[in-house]
């Protein structure tokens, strides 16, 4: 298929939907006189000319953040119809959708789209509405430059994009006649170079269209640097009386790191493409092998592009932990190591870069040393993710939109985080960094935590901004398909990864597309949900009912009404005279009262240390008297012949330590005394039994399930149901020797006290 026309055809029928029903929206929901008057048509000469005037000319924050919001929006539209043709062609194992050629354009136009024109511009949008609210300040401190900021994005996005409606007006014109300016726009095709632009491919293409897209990338880094030296000095001199560095919200300490590294990240970068572009226009050798060789590219690109991921991640942990805690009930857990935590990170992220590189000819002293800042880099993001854990915890949780998509982000930043961790280290990284293992990570980062927080603070927020509720059931469901897609997808890309599929290609081995076609399913999931937050968006900005007060949340009674709330408030009092409301009931969101729903504050370290040794030491006690006692039931059915003790050496082969039968039952016993004892001891107030040596033996038929099918060797017939019952008899002998070792040794705690 003619993947220009389909694209093209696609994003037009998708610009008239959204127009159309805008207008139908609007229609709707205009207010009627008693005389049937209506509000002026959208396409009225005078509407259009007022709203262009207004929008192309303003400075307000407010206005400027919605613009860079829109913008995104258009732009994660755009990367979103790439990924929904990505998946399309990885339907099927061969490249008969899409050419090769178109595939690779594809993946590096969605890549470019995302990452410069989607998330840091929205980001910027959101902080632009939001940080003078938060602060006190009247506006950003330059209004002028922020404006400019913005509008050097769309001529930017046009110009990086100018490929996709070259191709189609090359096509159009081609049909109707032949000439200089057909075969113009015939030359500014996609590239199909990959986002990260990698010397010699990218230096030796002969594509205009290449020109351009760095010439694009080039402008739009200019104006993501002047709108970061704004927030920097709109929080540095803008802030309000009383709003000192110890009050400031987190998510302003979020904008003002993410800016702080957007100043060292995206000069660097405009260096480097100026570079390229010189190599590629004026005979240069900055990247040739004559000069400074490909690999300086790699090291320009990856000393902007990791410290880029965290300008994308930054933002989206600090509205974690700005709406987290108000649907919890209780005050942001370690606010203090948050904020800590987020400057480490910022500073941290300029010694990774190459990570991204342990596959080249770098020397492997160097390796080691990015792998253990690599390595060190995921404790500050571990820190914010205790702390919002410690947050939730005993807090009174409320299933609205935000909250949801703040708890399925906790869920889905793990797991890539955790991912990602294994690819800091030199060895596995060598063995992944080509497959699929890596998209999934990413992913699972840049789908999982970021666009879901950006959702979450458009539902948070669109009372305030509008004045108007969403539909919050249609936003409930919204949210579980986002939440559901994205574990679809990136969960099972992660499987592929496992298998060793390697990235990058359009076509694979036929054996691998069941789970390209689950994938993909899960990918048409999200891109569902995508539609179904915008059309909630339009609709209720003119049909969504109208709020009555300024605590739309119910913030007063957990005393968490912050500033943004509070303006709302005077303006409503100002302009509508709504009188501000007092809730019947105030619960403080930081108490030291459990009761109130806070977790027991720590009084003597010095008891729970003990507590914690002992518990672990009984706990690996009982571990090895239930091991033991399971170990004697095992053996007993190997003499009569319904257990093979072989499955032993096939465990040990498993860990690297050879086919031996020895040393998988001493792993065997080693699993028995710490892992699974420590899971019972986190997990036994979860489980069924009142008594803690029923919960053991619950616990211990749930994990016989998973024994029987690990060390199941063949066995049928008789033989089959004496290996279960076998099986099921040692578990529950487990159960009770690790349960009745720790109720034992809490009945001495409990006499000793």
């Amino acid at each position: 298929m003619n993947r220009a026309v389909v694209e093209f055809g696609a994003l037009c029928a998708l610009a008239v939907l959204v127009v159309g029903f805008v207008a139908y929206a609007r229609r709707c929901g205009s207010p009627r006189a008693d005389g049937g008057y209506r509000e002026r048509p959208l396409f009225h000469p005078s509407v259009l000319r007022e709203g262009l005037v207004r929008w192309t000319t303003t400075t307000d924050h407010k206005d400027v953040g919605l613009l860079y919001i829109a913008f995104g929006t258009v732009a994660a539209l755009w990367g979103g119809v790439d990924a929904m043709m990505l998946r399309t062609e990885l339907l099927t194992p061969a490249a008969d959708v899409w050419s090769e050629a178109t595939y690779n354009a594809l993946f590096t136009t969605h890549g470019v789209t995302m990452l410069f024109f989607f998330v840091t511009p929205v980001f910027f949008g959101i902080g632009n509405y939001f940080v003078p609210l938060l602060i006190g300040a009247d506006d950003m401190a330059f209004p002028r430059i922020n404006a400019i900021g913005f509008w050097l994005l769309p001529p930017a996005l046009l110009i990086a994009r100018a490929g996709l409606p070259s191709q189609v007006a090359a096509q159009v014109l081609g049909a109707l006649t032949s000439g200089p300016l057909v075969d113009f726009f015939a030359a500014l095709e996609e590239p199909g170079i990959g986002w990260t632009l990698y010397p010699p491919l990218s230096t030796t293409t002969a594509s205009p269209q290449i020109d351009l897209l760095l010439l694009g990338l080039h402008l739009s880094g200019i104006a993501t640097t002047l709108g970061a030296i704004n927030f920097i000095v709109t929080i540095f001199h803008e802030r309000g009386e009383g709003n000192s560095w110890a009050t400031l919200d987190i998510f302003s300490w979020s904008m003002l790191t993410t800016s702080g590294i957007v100043l060292f990240a995206f000069p660097l970068l405009g260096s480097a493409l100026l570079m390229l572009l010189a190599d590629r226009n004026l005979g240069t050798t900055f990247y040739a092998i004559t000069g400074g060789g490909p690999i300086l590219w790699q090291h320009l690109f990856w000393f902007f592009g990791h410290p880029e991921v965290y300008i994308l991640f930054l933002p989206a942990t600090g509205l974690m932990s700005q709406i987290l805690p108000k649907f919890v009930g209780r005050k942001l857990f370690g606010f203090r190591f948050i904020v800590y935590s987020t400057l480490a990170i910022g500073v941290l992220s300029f010694g990774v870069w190459a990570h991204h590189m342990f596959v080249t000819s770098m020397n492997p002293r160097l390796s080691a040393s990015f792998m253990a800042v690599s390595v060190a880099i995921a404790v500050p993001s571990a820190i914010k993710v205790f702390n919002w854990i410690t947050t939730i915890w005993d807090g009174r949780i409320r299933l609205a939109a935000p909250g949801l998509l703040c708890i399925g982000s906790i869920g889905t930043f793990v797991i890539g985080g955790v991912t990602g961790v294994f690819l800091a280290a030199v060895p596995v990284d060598v063995f992944y960094h080509g497959t699929y293992y890596v998209v999934g990570h990413f992913h699972l980062i840049t789908v999982g935590i970021i666009p879901m927080m950006m959702i979450a603070a458009s539902y948070y927020w669109y009372p305030l901004i509008t004045g108007r509720w969403y539909d919050r059931r249609l936003a409930r469901f919204q949210v579980g398909l986002l939440i559901v897609g994205s574990v679809v997808t990136f969960g099972i890309l992660l499987a592929l990864g496992f298998q060793a599929l390697p990235r990058r290609y359009a076509n694979y081995p036929a054996e691998f597309a069941p789970l390209q076609q689950v994938a993909t399913v899960g990918g048409y999931l999200i891109g569902l949900s995508a539609i179904l937050w915008l059309y909630n968006m339009i609709w209720s900005y003119w049909n969504g009912d109208r709020i009555a007060d300024a605590d739309v949340w119910d913030l007063k009674e957990s005393d968490q009404f912050t500033p943004e709330w509070q303006w709302l408030e005077d303006r409503l009092e100002r302009k509508y005279d709504v009188e501000p409301t007092e809730p019947e009931t105030v619960r403080a969101s930081y108490t030291t009262d459990p009761e109130q729903g806070s977790p027991h504050v720590l009084t003597d370290p010095e008891r729970l240390v003990r507590s914690v040794v002992g518990d672990t030491l009984y706990g690996a006690l009982g571990g090895l008297i239930g091991t033991l006692a399971m170990s004697g039931v095992l053996f007993t059915g190997s003499f009569i012949g319904v257990f093979d003790v072989s499955a032993f050496a096939e465990l040990g082969g498993l860990v690297g330590l050879g086919e031996d039968a020895r040393a998988g039952y001493l792993l065997f016993i080693l699993g028995g005394v710490t892992t699974w004892a420590i899971l019972f001891r986190a997990i036994a107030e979860f489980l069924p039994g009142r008594l803690l040596v029923v919960t053991g033996l619950s616990y211990a038929t749930i994990m016989s399930t998973g024994f029987t099918v690990a060390f199941y060797t063949g066995q049928t017939g008789l033989e089959l149901v004496g290996y279960l019952v076998f099986a099921l008899v040692a578990h529950w002998l487990y159960g009770l020797g690790l349960a009745g070792t720790i109720r034992y040794a809490e009945y001495r705690r409990t006499v000793g006290e």
